[in-house]
């Protein structure tokens, strides 16, 4: 089932895009540093920052940048195609902007998590583990060891990451848009944000998204623990036990860095993708 207007392909492409550049730009950086700090929980954020340059300079930021980018192609078009199809039922169907937003952003996370799952699961590898160890080597072991199964160590807390992420990201962003519409458009349903608006929105829904970062450091703890052979907990589990060792403020270790990735994801796959789909439409209807 694609979208309507045989736009599947399109969104497909649209969302393998967008994601491929934002990982490439400061995707990256910021999701080795909070991976790191997701690990590390005894380091500062200045000190884990520190610690992976200490690693191997500049390049240490891009770590486990090969498989990042096939997760980051895959999971856009995943994310995009399904997003965009779940926002026009759900807006056909009646539904205001902020409810479809979160009901469409929350399926294109869940649908993301299928493709992801190994993906994320190698980079945090790569970055909390022996810098050393080739990719393809943590691959074969990993196959010999656990086969399939192995590369979906922390799939539950992926699940309810991608999920919550999206949503909120799609949802905050759509109702601080209808904040701007009531506020310098007149209310008027149908108003074109500027840009700078546009913005603005990803902005502050990238940021208030980050509400759910512990389920960010139980995926990190989860498949690290799955990576390095060390004892499986369950999602609940690991969230009680980083609780235990330091209080509340373990469920938030790394959140300036995801922070700035959630703004910077924010404004590529939402704020962008819309731009974008507007443009395409715009083009579209001028050489029709």
């Amino acid at each position: 089932m694609s979208p309507p207007g045989g736009k599947g392909a399109q969104d497909m492409i649209t969302g393998a895009g967008l994601q491929c550049v934002e990982a490439a730009t400061l995707g990256m950086p910021f999701e080795v540093w909070k991976t790191r700090m997701g690990r590390f929980r005894n380091e500062g954020t200045v000190e884990a920052f520190q610690n992976v340059y200490k690693n191997g300079g500049v390049k240490a930021f891009w770590a486990g940048v090969g498989p990042k980018m096939i997760e980051s192609a895959t999971k856009g078009a995943v994310l995009i195609w399904s997003k965009e199809l779940l926002l026009h039922t759900c807006t056909s169907a009646g539904l205001d902007p902020v409810s479809s937003g979160v009901i469409a952003g929350a399926g294109g996370g869940v649908a993301q998590t299928s493709v992801m799952g190994p993906m994320t699961f190698l980079v945090t590898a790569k970055v909390t583990g022996d810098k050393n160890v080739s990719t393809s080597r943590r691959i074969a072991d990993t196959w010999n060891t656990k086969g399939i199964s192995g590369f979906y160590s922390g799939a539950s807390a992926v699940a309810f990451r991608q999920a919550t992420n999206w949503a909120s990201r799609q949802g905050f962003t759509d109702a601080v848009r209808q904040v701007i519409i009531k506020q310098n458009h007149g209310g008027d349903k149908k108003a074109k944000l500027t840009k700078p608006e546009e913005v603005l929105s990803g902005v502050v829904g990238g940021f208030l998204a980050c509400w759910n970062h512990p389920f960010e450091v139980a995926r990190i703890e989860m498949q690290a623990r799955g990576a390095f052979g060390e004892k499986k907990l369950s999602l609940s589990g690991v969230l009680g036990m980083i609780y235990q060792e330091r209080g509340l403020a373990g469920w938030f270790k790394g959140v300036v860095p995801r922070i700035g990735l959630g703004i910077w994801q924010t404004l590529f796959m939402v704020t962008g993708a819309r731009i974008v789909k507007e443009a395409i439409d715009d083009y579209q209807t001028k050489s029709a």
